[in-house]
């Protein structure tokens, strides 16, 4: 698979291209002004820039083919370097922008108001509006009839990670112009200092959620509720299966999962499968007084049962494979 295929990797590009920008201009305005919230936006759009670039890190060696070291492919890949990510967010941009808004709190500076610094925010608020715009159009276009809070539930962390950055980054724009405003007419720098903790905790906010979210996935989240409860259906109506004793899965990538089930076969089911073509009553008639031939018929019924399970199971894997392809993995166990 291409990288530009893969999911969640258009809003990624997208923000790395979008977040080097605004991080020029906003330092360079930080640099200008003196601003506490302007630094913490530039130091914001630096974590963000490193950040989506270990996104598409993860992206690239996710789609690495399985070898004999991981026989399950790469997929974990995207939440390891999504975790990762996550945490730069966390201890570079909450941290380093949190540390800013104190300094400033505890030794106050005269904050400089003019146009540079607003129209810096003003391009900074389009071009961050347009990769949030992107990140929100791959989420709906990946989920047409799932609802906001559904999307967000089941969005790949990438696309999420872009989703959630970029929204704090439009609302961190806001407080920060806000911020400098209040600044300037009140002659008190206290307000701009708040605005920098104010990002701060947004930040933190977000990496703390996509921290929790990559490491379900790390340690081995089960499949959508709903998505096992169609796959033990699917064994539960198939005539060979008595009945369904253990159901596990795992995620072993995005939308990619390994299943492993215990079932209890149907001696009646197999009994009719394997004599479809002959009636057992013809077996039995030739069998019937001589002792050698039916030695042969248990023989040849011992033989004939497990091969037929084998390609019993065969079926149903290549069926559940058939109507959802995320499935890639099935064990299928006979108690």
């Amino acid at each position: 698979m291409a990288l530009q295929s893969t999911q969640g990797f258009w809003p990624v590009a997208a923000a790395i291209g979008g977040n080097f920008f605004v991080m020029v201009i906003k330092f360079f305005a930080a640099v200008s002004s003196g601003s506490s919230s302007m630094l913490s936006e530039a130091v914001h759009s630096l974590a963000d820039t490193v950040n989506q670039i270990l996104l598409l890190i993860g992206l690239g060696r996710s789609i690495k083919k399985a070898d004999e070291s991981f026989e399950y492919g790469y997929g974990n890949e995207r939440f390891f370097w999504a975790l990762i990510s996550a945490c730069g967010v966390l201890f570079v941009g909450a941290g380093v922008t949190l540390y800013n808004g104190i300094s400033a709190l505890t030794k106050p500076h005269e904050v400089e108001f003019s146009a540079l610094v607003f129209g810096v925010l003003l391009v900074s608020f389009v071009i961050e509006s347009y990769t949030f715009f992107v990140a929100a159009r791959a989420l709906k276009k990946d989920f047409p009839r799932a609802n906001w809070s559904e999307r967000l539930s089941r969005a790949d962390p990438s696309t999420l990670s872009v989703y959630l950055e970029d929204a704090v980054a439009v609302l961190g724009i806001v407080v920060a112009s806000a911020s400098i405003t209040l600044s300037y007419y009140t002659g008190n720098a206290i307000w701009d200092a708040v605005g920098s903790v104010l990002i701060a905790i947004l930040l933190g906010a977000i990496a703390i959620t996509l921290i929790v979210k990559n490491r379900s996935y790390l340690i081995g989240r089960a499949m959508p509720e709903e998505l096992q409860e169609e796959v033990i259906e699917l064994l539960r109506v198939e005539p060979a299966i008595e009945k369904v004793i253990d159901f596990k899965s795992v995620t072993v990538g995005f939308g990619v999962y390994r299943i492993k089930c215990e079932v209890e076969f149907n001696g009646s089911a197999l009994l009719r499968e394997a004599y479809r073509d002959k009636a057992l009553r013809a077996e039995y008639e030739e069998v019937h007084g001589d002792f050698e031939a039916f030695k042969r018929f248990c023989a040849d019924y011992a033989d004939r049962i497990p091969r037929l399970i084998g390609k019993k199971i065969d079926d149903i894997e290549a069926h559940i494979k058939k109507l959802h392809a995320g499935i890639r993995h099935i064990d299928i166990e006979i108690n």
